[in-house]
């Protein structure tokens, strides 16, 4: 397959999520390991942020690729229980929406963005992602929990194996964030 091909393939597959509606934040309640594992995956925001960290780890050098993910992860349950005690966080909505295009940037501009504030970013939409998700459950939480943060680590997992393919291109990357800002713009406009 031509790099041009996977280049065009991953930008596509990246964008034809975004035509799916975003379920993640609706303001309703959720619960259960059920709800935790498919949330991350039905909400277009939050699948689109994973695998938009994957990706990133997916540039670094591979002795830190580790390091977003596990930051992502940490940080998701931190900002969880956040959520869970009603502890207000500014902006969070409009931060997860954010995400999307900031993680797009990150992905665009590659190494040039210095990893130290790039994880800062990334650490920063952790925990409004998790506050968002930990506002939203109820019931059975410490199910609803681990669901979420397994199906976030393996989008994460899932968007690095992507990236790894697509480190093999010129500008595959860089496409993958173009893609990711496409289906930010699209989700942004409802």
């Amino acid at each position: 397959m031509s790099n041009a091909m996977k280049t065009t393939l991953a930008f596509v597959g990246i964008a034809a999520v975004a035509v799916s509606p975003a379920l993640a934040h609706t303001g309703g309640v959720v619960t259960g390991f059920g709800a935790g594992v498919s949330h991350p995956v039905l909400g277009v925001d939050h699948l689109l942020a994973m695998v938009a960290v994957g990706l990133w780890s997916a540039a670094q050098p591979r002795e830190k690729a580790w390091q977003a993910p596990v930051l992502f992860v940490l940080l998701l349950a931190a900002g969880a229980g956040l959520g869970l005690a009603a502890m207000p966080l500014p902006f969070v909505e409009p931060g997860i929406l954010a995400s999307i295009f900031g993680l797009a940037v990150l992905l665009v501009a590659g190494r040039r963005i210095p990893s130290t504030f790039a994880l800062t970013v990334i650490g920063i939409f952790a925990l409004l992602h998790g506050h968002a998700h930990g506002a939203e459950a109820a019931g059975a939480i410490g199910a609803y929990m681990a669901g979420f943060l397994i199906t976030s680590a393996a989008l994460h997992l899932t968007g690095y194996g992507v990236g790894r393919v697509l480190a093999t291109t010129r500008h595959g990357l860089a496409a993958s964030g173009l893609a990711v800002l496409t289906a930010g713009l699209v989700l942004a406009g409802g």
